[in-house]
């Protein structure tokens, strides 16, 4: 692409080629190929004549939820997919996205009468993948903060372990 067709700055609305979606992305333009076959459901560009893909304002906002997903969040492809049939890319991108499927999000709204080991893991994960959030507001400072985080990992393991020999026996 020459300098003169890198310096146009384009209008939400226009479409855009692999070459472009991808730059603007911060990928290489394979992975947008591989999420096209992967993302069969969000991810639906227009192809031209002569075979070129042109990507529209809607590919663009999937293709920055999956990065979102996968790229940032950690997901899996599977993962990222299934959140997005269940949730939909405006929760995702707005940041609004639960981890779980429907049917636990809509459980979640209601307050549990029993909670079972999976949940109370879910719940210590979660906790300490907030961990930042948490050490802000009380507070603690370096070794407190390690010491806390040491503490919450090796109860998670504790758990762990003891739900691995439930299950083995």
């Amino acid at each position: 692409m020459g300098n003169a067709a890198k310096r146009v700055k384009k209008s939400a609305a226009a479409y855009r080629s692999i070459g472009e979606a991808a730059e603007e992305l911060d990928l290489q333009p394979h992975v947008l190929r591989y999420w096209e076959g992967k993302f069969t459901r969000h991810l639906k560009p227009m192809k031209r004549p002569d075979g070129r893909r042109m990507y529209r304002p809607d590919d663009l906002r999937a293709l920055q939820a999956i990065k979102l997903l996968v790229h940032e969040k950690g997901f899996t492809l599977k993962g990222a997919g299934q959140l997005l049939n269940n949730q939909g890319l405006d929760a995702v991108l707005d940041g609004a996205a639960i981890l779980g499927s429907k049917t636990n999000v809509q459980q979640s709204a209601q307050p549990s009468t029993s909670e079972g080991p999976a949940r109370k893991l879910q719940d210590s994960v979660r906790a300490a993948f907030s961990y930042e959030d948490a050490a802000q507001k009380t507070g603690l400072k370096g070794a407190e903060r390690l010491e806390t985080m040491l503490s919450d990992l090796m109860d998670i393991k504790a758990r762990l372990d003891a739900a691995r020999l439930r299950k083995a026996a």
